[in-house]
């Protein structure tokens, strides 16, 4: 607007790290003062900085401190923020009308985008698309339309599971605090089976996907009942519980289960989707082909845009008017997450995505050959993480003091976010279009914290 002294956001954006005032600095505390008096207090931040430009690698506040960013908000601009096609066509689409309601009268950029995620989901046979307008409201309708094509109510998830905070996802999601605490009661039907989640099974690695897929069959055959099993719903890496990386051969087992029983499966790519882990679906890492495929977060680069896609003969099990929603599928989101699929293409941003994860790992493994406080590196792609432990080797949860590097790690310019059941797990989710520079600062800056913080932790 005329006037507007805010930088330009978007890959012309300066990409350097620059702290010049104490975080939060004093105009992000007088905006904190504004949002404590109109925002509830459940509506938390991780970094309490209020954000005037971002774009490439890196997020400037309105103090003018310039932070790498290895957040991507949680996950959603991994194109980059306004990234050029994004802008560009979603700048364009609210210039010729801004909504009608797809479900009143529709529009071809709806359908180019469900013929873009239909040629692409690894979902076998023909294939339908249903656009929403997040993560929690795609895995409620994938529920959904798998509870009507197979006319079963049972849904089985696993341990350390996020699918949402909605009614049934918060139902579907493990974890109490915060998600779930006070909120119940919760939805029916919902049934949970342990993940295999290798740092921590109980007989070691080695054992973890067979056990843990015999434990599902069991609880599907003996407990729930494999004919009202509509579908069992499985994040391929899961996101908020900790960036779990199951066991090698555990998701192509969840597969031969569920097909031997007619039971649908359902993957949760909402975090992991959209080129995240270096394939545009994580559950192709394995060549699993699941029934039905949930998007949100990285799709529209940024506008809020979900989807469920899935075989054909189950999305049509619906009848005319069971789909939908007013705001679903909204035109200007439409149009930016052409521009994703755009930006992914012209700059080969799955191969980046694995150059960034090899950069990662290689860093992450060598700091925790010199600081035992971090029990375990995983991750693929640019989806990685470090889980904390208490010291002297133990596997004990060390959550204060993921904490407490991720304040430092603020503190210094490098925006890193806390995930996992535990609360001890420090993820990291890089935009695709960071340059390999600041990558390598990131990594510094985070190493430097995790030093102090171990040494006072002994």
């Amino acid at each position: 607007m005329p006037g507007d002294s805010r930088p330009a956001g978007g890959p012309g954006l300066k990409q350097v790290r620059r702290i010049v005032t104490e975080i939060p600095g004093p105009r992000s505390r007088e905006q904190l003062a504004r949002q404590h008096a109109l925002v509830p207090a459940g509506v938390g931040a991780t970094l309490p900085v209020f954000v005037e430009a971002a774009g490439g690698g890196v997020i400037v506040d309105a103090d003018g401190n310039s932070f790498i960013d290895f957040g991507s908000g949680i996950a959603v601009t991994t194109v980059g923020n306004s990234a050029p096609a994004v802008a560009e066509r979603a700048a364009a689409q609210l210039r010729r009308f801004t909504h009608t309601c797809f479900l009143v009268n529709p529009y071809a950029s709806y359908l180019d985008v469900c013929e873009k995620l239909n040629a692409l989901a690894p979902v076998p046979g023909e294939k339908r698309t249903l656009l929403v307008n997040s993560g929690a409201e795609a895995v409620e309708n994938a529920v959904k339309i798998a509870r009507a094509a197979t006319g079963r109510p049972a849904v089985v998830v696993f341990d350390h599971a996020f699918h949402g905070r909605t009614l049934l996802t918060m139902t579907l999601t493990a974890k109490n605090q915060p998600y779930k605490h006070g909120f119940g009661p919760f939805a029916p039907e919902v049934h949970r089976a342990p993940m295999a989640y290798p740092y921590r099974w109980p007989t070691g690695p080695e054992h973890c996907a067979e056990e843990a897929a015999d434990a599902l069959e069991d609880l599907l055959d003996r407990q729930v009942g494999a004919d009202n099993a509509a579908a069992v719903l499985v994040e391929p890496i899961q996101g908020e519980g900790g960036f779990i990386v199951p066991a090698p051969g555990f998701l192509p087992r969840v597969a031969e289960i569920c097909r031997a029983r007619g039971i649908l499966l359902i993957a949760d790519e909402v975090q992991t989707g959209i080129a995240r882990t270096g394939r545009m679906f994580a559950c192709e890492h394995e060549g699993v082909q699941p029934d039905l495929i949930t998007t949100a977060k990285g799709l529209a680069g940024g506008l809020p845009l979900g989807a469920v896609t899935g075989r054909a003969e189950l999305m049509d099990a619906i009848p005319a008017g069971g789909l939908g929603g007013t705001f679903s599928g909204n035109p200007v989101a439409c149009e930016a997450a052409l521009g994703v699929f755009a930006e992914i293409e012209a700059n080969d941003l799955m191969e980046r995505s694995l150059e960034i994860g090899d950069t990662m790992l290689d860093r992450l493994t060598d700091l925790s050959d010199a600081h035992p406080v971090i029990g375990d590196v995983r991750g693929r792609g640019a989806m990685t993480a470090i889980e904390l432990v208490e010291p002297f080797g133990t596997r004990v949860p060390a959550p204060d003091l993921a904490t407490r590097i991720a304040r430092r790690c603020h503190a210094e310019g490098l925006l890193v976010l806390t995930a996992g059941s535990y609360s001890n797990v420090l993820r990291f989710l890089p935009p695709l279009s960071i340059s390999d520079a600041l990558l390598e600062e990131g990594l510094s800056i985070l190493g430097e914290a995790v030093a102090k913080e171990a040494a006072s932790a002994i």
